[in-house]
């Protein structure tokens, strides 16, 4: 298979953007993204996006974009896959430019959560789990994470304040990102006093839904541009799994199969094991997604994914770092575009670029997303070539 490199990426700042249209915000990251690569002209287009239809009352976002960023006539399309939709559209742009049938696409990932308000939002990101069993029930992705934090604090005997190091982290490094939604820094006092949102998650639990979008070129070495910069970077491993949709349905909810399946076939691909990363982009959607995700991934043992927040492992400066730029946390959860922001970040981590969120040192990098409670998860690896 061909190689794939990432030529150019582009990013909005991440929040509450009230004055500026779902098209009008996808236009933004892609002028950025084709400005980063020289003016390089996509060929394809794979749109990564969760609740346009919800909450933007639009669909077909892939000849909408397309026809308004003034890239007529390409092939363009939308893959939705919840909250791992930006990674599954990356891994669809990957497979088509790998295979030799598309020779530069385009990989954007675009969310508008405050097109609508309130219980409105909640419905539609509740269509994320299993709308027969869960979702009409009233059981929403929060209370869903609630149940899975209390299991988890049961089963290994963990205090609920043990979990308290990832959101700090997410802010130190979201406060050195002059595009991610929070800057301010929390405390561990601040921690255990937050207001609960679904016992035992509170408020410095769950990331804030936002508005936001991201892109990334992705062509074969030889198309880069004359005045690409350096060092390349190439994705050396991509895949995507998935596992039963509704928790129930699961033999056991506290181990994440297809984060475990997902991370060992990219690590295949790219000849490495998953200690051999400098960085991980993870879905913190939920402190307890961290600490699940953290030990699927094979990094922790199970039960003891919480110990990584307190020993410093997870810091700019440890040995696995995570949430860089502030993940989903402190970053922002975009939605659909999460994905997306988390291969911007990699690929700046990757060329040196990250300012005061520097890695480093650092040469590769694991980025992982996920749709629902990891009913869906799509990694890849990229390295500095």
């Amino acid at each position: 298979m061909t190689e794939v490199f990432i030529a150019g990426v582009g990013q909005t700042p991440v929040g509450e953007l009230w004055d500026i249209s779902l098209r009008d915000l996808a236009v933004q990251a892609i002028v950025a993204a084709r400005k980063d690569a020289g003016g390089l002209k996509p060929d394809a287009m794979y749109v990564g996006n969760m609740l346009a239809p919800l909450l933007s009352d639009q669909a077909h976002l892939g000849s909408l974009i397309a026809d308004h960023a003034g890239l007529k006539g390409i092939e363009a399309a939308v893959m939705e896959a919840g909250g791992a939709s930006g990674g599954a559209a990356l891994r669809l742009g990957y497979m088509a430019v790998a295979s030799g049938e598309v020779e530069t696409a385009l990989v954007l990932g675009v969310e508008k959560f405050t097109d609508m308000l309130g219980s409105k939002v909640e419905a539609a990101v509740s269509t994320a789990t299993d709308s027969d069993y869960e979702s009409v029930q009233g059981l929403t992705p929060t209370a869903q994470a609630g149940l899975l934090m209390r299991r988890y604090m049961h089963t290994y005997q963990v205090p609920r304040s043990a979990f308290g190091g990832f959101p700090i982290n997410a802010h130190i490094n979201g406060a050195a990102n002059p595009l991610a939604m929070f800057h301010n820094l929390i405390s561990i006092e601040a921690y255990e006093k937050a207001g609960t949102l679904s016992d035992p998650i509170n408020l410095f639990d769950a990331a804030p839904m936002a508005d936001g979008a991201a892109a990334v070129l992705l062509t074969r070495r030889e198309l880069l541009p004359k005045e690409a910069l350096l060092p390349l970077v190439r994705i050396s491993g991509s895949s995507m799994a998935n596992d039963r949709l509704a928790l129930h349905d699961r033999p056991d909810i506290l181990e994440w199969m297809a984060v475990r399946l997902s991370v060992e076939r990219a690590c295949r691909q790219a000849g490495i094991r998953p200690q051999d990363v400098d960085l991980f982009e993870l879905f913190d959607a939920y402190s307890i997604y961290t600490a699940l995700s953290l030990e699927a991934a094979g990094f922790a043992e199970r039960g003891k994914g919480c110990e990584m927040a307190v020993d410093g492992t997870i810091s700019l400066t440890g040995k696995l770092p995570i949430s860089t730029f502030g993940g989903l946390k402190a970053r922002g959860h975009p939605g659909g575009a999460t994905g997306v922001y988390q291969a911007v970040e990699a690929v700046l981590q990757l060329h040196g670029l990250a300012g005061k969120n520097q890695v480093s040192g650092a040469k590769r990098a694991m980025i992982q997303c996920l749709g629902g409670p990891a009913s869906t998860a799509v990694t890849h690896v990229l390295e500095r070539v």
